[in-house]
């Protein structure tokens, strides 16, 4: 793909946006360990995707591969070390191979790599990618990079139902006293909800179409994620919330191909008997 081609793809946008947000939020820290581990994530994202692509003869989105490298470098904290970013890395780009429906990911590749990180590596995840170590008007480059990307993919019902739903289940945990929920709406919490809300949440391959779906599944993360919040707390909730809701779009696209499938047979079956009377 040439240059002028790539660069009016939503993954262009998506690209730029954190390349962007790594540079200002290592010039903002003071500490360029996370230009570092974005090194590493890229570069371990690449070669598990070549090695596996290589064996298994398949063909690779190499542009994607590198975005889900710079979301997992800009959620980990930057004292992270070397062996467990690479490590979250190669897992994150096998979830993308291994778990597929129709040649796309089933599950958003840097949320799965990120939850089991947690569990497998017990890493650290600070978000400070979305500036919540920084000045909170920093959230502005958030909102401008986050309008921009979710306007180009054509998301808004799916983010503005996730917001929605997710602040306004947080206003009732605050005013019902359930769980941490004023932690919620402060940084680093409100920094990581949006930056997963415009950069995770929208990811196409991994999230549905029609905007009637888009809701649902919004809804569905923003409800599984609070529940989880509201139980368990620490900054694994979003994570669960849209695993959920990539499995509603899974399961969701499983039926429709079935009833598509059915209802195909059934027009071929009354074409053949028409044909024979």
């Amino acid at each position: 793909m040439s240059a002028k081609k790539w660069i009016k793809t939503p993954k262009s946008y998506v690209t730029i946006a954190m390349v962007f947000y790594l540079i200002i939020a290592s010039i903002g820290t003071k500490n360029m360990m996370g230009i570092m581990n974005s090194t590493i994530a890229v570069a371990v994202s690449l070669a598990v995707d070549f090695i596996y692509c290589m064996v298994t003869n398949r063909k690779s989105s190499k542009d994607g591969i590198v975005i889900t490298g710079l979301i997992i470098s800009l959620i980990l904290s930057v004292t992270t070390p070397k062996i467990i970013v690479a490590g979250t890395a190669a897992i994150a780009i096998l979830s993308k191979h291994l778990f597929v429906y129709k040649k796309k990911p089933i599950f958003n590749p840097a949320a799965f790599g990120l939850l089991l990180s947690v569990f497998v590596f017990q890493s650290g995840q600070s978000w400070w990618g979305a500036f919540g170590d920084l000045s909170s008007w920093t959230i502005l480059f958030l909102l401008i990079g986050g309008y921009i990307v979710t306007e180009r993919v054509n998301k808004y019902p799916q983010v503005l139902s996730f917001l929605g739903i997710f602040f306004v289940l947080l206003f009732f945990m605050g005013y019902f006293n359930i769980g941490n929920a004023a932690d919620a709406l402060r940084p680093p919490f409100i920094n990581a909800t949006l930056f997963f809300g415009f950069f995770m949440l929208t990811d196409p391959p991994t999230s549905p179409a029609k905007v009637k779906n888009q809701v649902i599944f919004g809804i569905l993360t923003a409800v599984t994620s609070i529940v989880i919040y509201g139980i368990f707390g620490g900054l694994t909730y979003l994570f669960v919330g849209l695993l959920a809701g990539n499995l509603y779009t899974y399961l969701n696209k499983r039926s429709t191909s079935k009833a598509s499938s059915l209802k195909q047979g059934v027009s071929r079956t009354q074409r053949y008997g028409k044909m024979s009377n």
